[in-house]
């Protein structure tokens, strides 16, 4: 096949250049990102060491404060002993000997009036205390409890204690002690120089970090240029290749590229094979036209390959139209007797329509069917052509399928009836003489399979009109006590022939309700009648009615065979039974339950039901109590 040379593009991508990531694109941004850690770094480190400076110097304040404090009292003790026994010069002594030892300064003892009587400076003489008073400041001789120590700061910021005493024969005093000491600050510097030396360490591994970091995404920020060159309109394989040397995503992003650049080329060649092939065709309506239609249609030539097949083909055949182009026929139809048909029409030997049905089956993508294939040959320059229509005809089977059920379901069920109603005529006939009660039970049992005779009739009919759209409700007032005893009539004796006990729990006065009365009577009918049909011999159905609020309830309850969850919503579908193999032999419609839930619901209620298998069921009628002659109105 010949390619426009328009349609051709370069059979081998673009070699990659040498793109890098731009110093003021994605580098910068690595860069801001290791500067901006780095500031974050080094602030977190500054901080951390003006904290633990200051909290440490405190920390060395408190305790030197603590320890002052407690040498001041022990001192004070000592001196009112000395004082009491008249020996100042003693306690001098030991004040000189406590500023020296624990580095204080000016420590003083004062009496109330302002006059020291001990000095820790040394030099001054000793004297008698009388004759031997130091002056001080007003401040000193301030008074102070004996035991109280007051702490306070001068203006040259050094710690000053005062510290009450009582001397005996003297009177009050206080302790005068200046602390101009300063804590050692070695530890606080030993703990800074370690935090710059971790300091240091962290910003070392930050840069090698940042350095190992930029060269891993050097090639994330070549493919971040790339793309913003995309996006700007630039879209040449060339253009966006990246240098290999950048590391393995260079390497990963050049082999997309490639790989894009292979599906331009076949999307290119691909649409101009497409191109000339719509060339080629002399009608390109036709075309258009089949692939409109719903059925499948299948070209064969006689080499039994297939030349042409429609999307409606493709989709029963279940495979893709490309594929179905150039098939042998055998692979894809399957079916021996019509690959035989195609065969004869594509060779010339058989030329006659052929039908085939094939049954298709269940598999994933496609659920099961019929499908109808038509076989005719198409005569065209003296070559033989099969043409292969396909239909699915999968809902006709089912129909006629349900269809015929039905029919044969209501022939059995109307000959049951008819033929007791024949068996008691020909009794009460033949024996015209016959005792009051055997002509009152065969008439009993004729009125009752006429009636029966009407139910099945009646759901014909509902049916018929349901299919129609025209079902229709003729509204009235209902009596229920006349529905229920009605409903005891027709099947107390029919449960006893059974040998289920058959009870109704009714309450003691009925709310009077507006609706079609014969279509509730069919509707509770259908469920009562179901209960007993599928409970076995020896068990029980109950028909349990209540007023709730503003609806009316009946609960038809039985022990019987229960149903299976999966299947609680699908039998109220028509025609539908129940696949337990335990009701095979049972005979039913399937009509029943469907008619029972869209008469009520047309009043405006619903049916539901409730199931074990092996336990039984409960079928729950809700309809609502309307004031009568409303649904009338």
């Amino acid at each position: 096949m010949t390619v426009p040379a328009n349609a051709k593009t370069a059979a081998t991508p673009p070699a990659p250049a040498a793109r890098r990531a731009r110093p003021g694109g994605s580098e910068s941004l690595i860069a801001s990102a290791g500067l901006a850690s780095a500031a974050i770094l080094l602030g977190a480190m500054g901080g951390s060491a003006w904290w633990s400076l200051r909290t440490q110097r405190d920390a060395l304040r408190d305790a030197r404060e603590a320890r002052v404090r407690a040498v001041c009292e022990l001192l004070a003790r000592n001196a009112e002993t000395m004082l009491a026994a008249g020996d100042p010069a003693r306690v001098r002594r030991m004040l000189e000997a406590a500023a020296r030892d624990h580095g204080l300064e000016d420590l003083r003892v004062v009496l109330p009036d302002g006059r020291a009587v001990a000095d820790s400076r040394p030099g001054d003489g000793e004297a008698d205390l009388p004759q031997a008073p130091w002056k001080t400041t007003v401040a000193d001789a301030a008074a102070v409890l004996p035991g109280e120590v007051r702490a306070e700061r001068g203006e040259d910021g050094a710690a000053v204690l005062t510290i009450g005493m009582q001397v005996p024969r003297m009177g009050p005093a206080t302790l005068r002690v200046r602390d101009v000491a300063e804590p050692p600050m070695w530890d606080a510097w030993r703990t800074q120089a370690g935090i710059g030396l971790f300091g240091a360490a962290g910003l070392t591994g930050l840069l090698l970090a940042y350095r190992r970091m930029r060269r891993r995404l050097r090639a994330v920020g070549a493919i971040r240029d790339a793309l913003a060159a995309v996006q700007s309109g630039r879209d040449s394989g060339a253009e966006l290749a990246v240098s290999a040397a950048l590391g393995e995503e260079a390497a990963a992003w050049n082999k997309l590229l490639a790989e894009r650049e292979r599906l331009r080329e076949r999307a290119a060649m691909e649409r101009a094979g497409e191109s000339l092939a719509n060339r080629r065709t002399r009608d390109g309506d036709l075309a258009s036209a089949c692939d409109a239609m719903w059925q499948g249609m299948v070209l064969v030539d006689e080499q039994m390959k297939i030349k042409y097949a429609n999307g409606a083909a493709a989709v029963f055949l279940r495979r893709k139209r490309e594929d179905l182009v150039g098939m042998d026929a055998a692979a894809a139809l399957a079916d021996p007797r019509l690959v035989e048909s195609v065969r004869g029409v594509a060779s010339g030997t058989l030329r006659q329509r052929t039908v085939h049905e094939v049954e298709q089956a269940a598999e994933k993508g496609g659920g099961a069917g019929v499908l109808r294939f038509s076989v005719r040959p198409v005569r065209k320059e003296d070559a033989a052509t099969a043409l292969v229509l396909i239909e699915d005809v999968t809902q006709q089977r089912v129909a006629d399928a349900s269809r015929n059920a039905f029919v044969a379901q209501a022939t059995h069920e109307l000959r049951t009836p008819l033929t007791n109603i024949r068996l008691y005529v020909d009794g009460l006939l033949e024996e015209p003489d016959a005792d009051a009660a055997k002509r009152a039970k065969s008439i009993n049992v004729i009125a009752q399979e006429a009636r029966r005779l009407e139910r099945i009739v009646g759901d014909m009919l509902s049916v018929s009109e349901i299919e129609a759209g025209q079902l229709k409700l003729r509204p009235g007032d209902v009596r229920l006590e006349a529905v229920f005893a009605e409903l005891r009539a027709d099947f107390e004796e029919q449960a006893r022939q059974k040998e289920i006990a058959f009870r109704l729990d009714l309450p003691p006065k009925y709310p009077v309700m507006s609706g079609d009365r014969d279509k509730i009577v069919l509707a509770l009918h259908n469920l009562v009648g179901n209960a007993i049909k599928y409970t076995p011999a020896g068990g029980e159905v109950t028909v349990r009615a209540r007023e709730e609020g503003a609806n009316f309830v009946i609960d038809v309850a039985d022990n019987g065979i229960g149903i299976r969850a999966e299947e609680c919503d699908l039998i109220f579908e028509k025609f539908y039974r129940a696949k337990d193999k335990r009701i095979s032999g049972i005979t039913g419609s399937g009509l029943g339950l469907a008619l029972a839930r869209e008469v009520v619901r047309l009043h405006g209620g619903d049916v539901t039901v409730r199931s074990q298998v092996d336990k039984g069921s409960t079928f729950t009628m809700t309809i609502p109590l309307l004031p009568p002659r409303a649904a009338a109105a």
